[in-house]
């Protein structure tokens, strides 16, 4: 059976390798392998031309992790500590997730990925975490995650995808969901109260984590992704 085709969103940042300093397209690899293990065929999509356009070409679709998105998208000021906002990244991203949801295309939001999914039903954010919960666990400083536990929702589709008894994740924002879009359902919560994963179920397959699975040794979100890809959306 062929790989289905998993599209990934993807940073253009300025990066450092070999001899060259220059603005990049690029990925961190753990999200390919993920992918790979799972038996998908891994296809990164800048945020250049329109990528929009390429949903029905795809089996799957990753919005990966990033900076932040720009406010104005759910109607409110930037907070100073609102950051690493990149436009261009926001439409790109914003095309494929709507044809994704119009052509019934298996959806897996990461970090920004759920804040992406969210905005574009509607809903808002938390700009930043730390003055809604009191602490900075969920990124306690730059380049080092946070390891705390969640709690996937009883019947929900995470949890039968990671069981429903606490699970400790890697943590990466300093943003987060604060009302739920049209359609959308908290599947798993922090103990501090921060919505950590949502999903759609009137969708085939979206759900959207705000923790980083990637970094893990265990692949079963990307698993389910690539489960529902062959079925044609549902898994």
């Amino acid at each position: 059976m062929s790989r289905p085709l998993i599209g990934i969103t993807c940073y253009v940042e300025e990066a450092a390798y070999t001899v060259w300093r220059t603005p990049a397209a690029l990925l961190p690899y753990d999200y390919v392998e993920h992918v790979a293990r799972a038996g998908g065929q891994p296809v990164l999509l800048p945020p250049a031309g329109d990528p929009g356009a390429l949903a029905g070409r795809l089996d799957g679709l990753i919005v990966a992790g990033g900076g932040d998105l720009d406010p104005a998208r759910y109607g409110a000021p930037a907070h100073p500590r609102t950051g690493y906002v990149r436009p261009f990244r926001d439409g790109a991203e914003f095309a494929l997730t709507a044809a994704a949801l119009a052509g019934g295309l298996p959806y897996l939001g990461i970090c920004r990925g759920l804040q992406v999914l969210n905005v574009a039903l509607g809903g808002t954010l938390h700009q930043h975490l730390p003055e809604v919960v009191g602490h900075d666990g969920h990124s306690p400083a730059p380049g080092r995650y946070g390891h705390l536990p969640v709690r996937p929702e009883p019947g929900s589709a995470l949890a039968g995808i990671l069981g429903a008894g606490p699970v400790d994740v890697a943590h990466y924002h300093h943003q987060a969901a604060d009302r739920p879009g049209t359609g959308l359902v908290v599947s798993a919560t922090a103990e501090d109260g921060t919505v950590e994963a949502v999903e759609l179920p009137e969708h085939p397959f979206a759900l959207a984590v705000q923790w980083h699975p990637e970094t893990g040794r265990e692949g079963h979100l990307f698993e389910a992704l690539v489960a529902a890809a062959r079925l044609g959306g549902h898994w």
